[in-house]
């Protein structure tokens, strides 16, 4: 529990970070649907735009992200947090400047450009932060415990933007953006893990036999490229099957969420429509129960039962959730399914957990990094897949009448990555010493 307790500046940090992100999230689509098409609930013009963005943000993180948490190895996740955190104001103070056609298109693409060097590297760091000052049989429930975080931010965010209006909503999450880069340099104590070198592994296949004679190739030895390349990525899955099976895992729950990004908000708008009132209520109460589920369900079951089985429970019950989303009838049934909520949330960080058990310390932000990496594709993926498919659903030319058919489509996502997991038979520990921090 000391181990936890220092890490609350982190908490605290990615709590104000992930407060103004979310904060703008129930007002976006409005903004987005007033500044394309003005008075109309059916947009594909703002569909196929948020998907473009999507593919795009998703392309430079593949890229990004492993080289940012490869460097975090050598420089510290700290100074590596700093970048994305300070790039994310920029967008922000735009719209709370204007939201006018002209200075949206201006948000539209900064947005995309700090999400490029941001969406995934801000949580690979956070993780990577975790893993360096807390023991492997502790991680499932710190990483548990640091999505939590994020799930109180979103309903903190939430709730703020419910009770707020829409220009207000924009001004107030460039300052709590401000205020979390500002706290982060000043409290946060950073995390390098101790120069230790009987407890620096070689990747099996990362790098040549060397000659100890040799001082330049006995630092290559130690040190991983800082930009990693695709080999680098291959060999880093092949050192580990649970890794790999883990990376496969995440894939696909990637691409199902990344098609929800996409899908959800806009079928609720054409079906139902919601608006900026009705997007954050519903948000709120999946962001309670998530809160919820992983500060105090989570760590009571995942000593019992097991990263491996939390994860194939909760990507069972996101099935189940997108096939009754799917089906939705009436306005009541999003509000319904929340309960899934609960159990959907284990997913993410016992994916992390299974994976950071397979390295050691020297290697957290290289493992979090291909792991974001490999997510991030699949947020290229998932736009060109489902954008097309929720504009068609929600149109006149549906060539059937199923306006969730794009849903049904990303559960079967989910019920492919419940199948890989259902593969991980066993989550032994990396047997490389861990080393941590003495004030950690």
């Amino acid at each position: 529990m000391e181990k936890l307790r220092g890490l609350g500046h982190l908490f605290a940090a990615v709590l104000l970070y992930g407060m103004a992100s979310f904060m703008v999230v129930p007002a976006i689509t409005d903004v987005t649907m007033s500044a394309l098409c003005p008075g109309k609930d059916e947009c594909s013009l703002a569909i196929y735009l948020s998907g473009l963005q999507q593919a795009i943000v998703g392309f430079g993180t593949v890229i990004l992200t492993p080289l940012i948490g490869n460097l975090s190895d050598e420089y510290g996740r700290k100074a590596l947090l700093t970048i994305p955190m300070t790039a994310s104001i920029i967008p922000l103070v735009i719209l709370a400047y204007s939201r006018e056609t002209k200075f949206f298109y201006a948000y539209f693409v900064l947005r995309t450009l700090a999400a490029m060097v941001g969406e995934g590297t801000i949580n690979c760091l956070a993780l990577a932060y975790v893993a360096d000052n807390v023991p492997g049989m502790e991680r499932v429930s710190a990483f548990g415990i640091l999505s939590g975080v994020l799930s109180a931010a979103f309903v903190f965010g939430t709730l703020v933007a419910r009770f707020i209006s829409t220009a207000l909503t924009f001004q107030v999450a460039a300052a709590v953006s401000m205020v979390a880069v500002v706290y982060m340099r000043i409290f946060l104590k950073e995390s390098i893990p101790l120069a230790d070198e009987s407890a620096q592994p070689i990747l099996k296949g990362s790098e040549t036999d060397v000659d100890q004679n040799d001082s330049n190739s006995v630092e290559k030895t130690h040190v991983f490229k800082k930009i990693p390349s695709i080999g680098d990525l291959i060999s880093l899955l092949r050192s580990s099957k649970i890794f790999a099976q883990a990376a496969v895992v995440a894939f696909f729950n990637n691409l199902a969420e990344g098609g929800l990004q996409t899908s959800l908000l806009y079928f609720l708008k054409a079906r139902f429509h919601f608006n900026k009132t009705q997007f954050a209520d519903l948000m709120l109460i999946v962001g309670v129960a998530g809160t919820l589920s992983q500060l105090v369900l989570m760590p009571l079951l995942a000593p019992v039962l097991g990263e491996k089985r939390l994860l194939s429970i909760g990507l069972f019950v996101g099935f189940s959730n997108m096939f009754l989303y799917s089906l939705a009838w009436a306005a009541w049934v999003p509000y319904a399914t929340t309960v899934f909520s609960l159990f959907v949330v284990f997913v993410s960080p016992c994916i992390r957990s299974i994976a950071s058990k397979q390295f050691g310390p020297f290697e957290q932000g290289k493992a979090q990094g291909c792991l974001s990496g490999i997510s991030s594709f699949a947020n290229i993926v998932s736009p060109l897949i489902f954008s097309p498919l929720t504009a068609l659903f929600l149109s006149d030319e549906a060539p059937f009448p199923y306006p969730g058919f794009s849903l049904l489509c990303i559960g079967l996502a989910l019920m492919m990555a419940f199948v890989q997991s259902l593969m991980i038979r066993a989550v032994p520990q990396s047997t490389v010493k861990e080393v941590f921090t003495e004030d950690a």
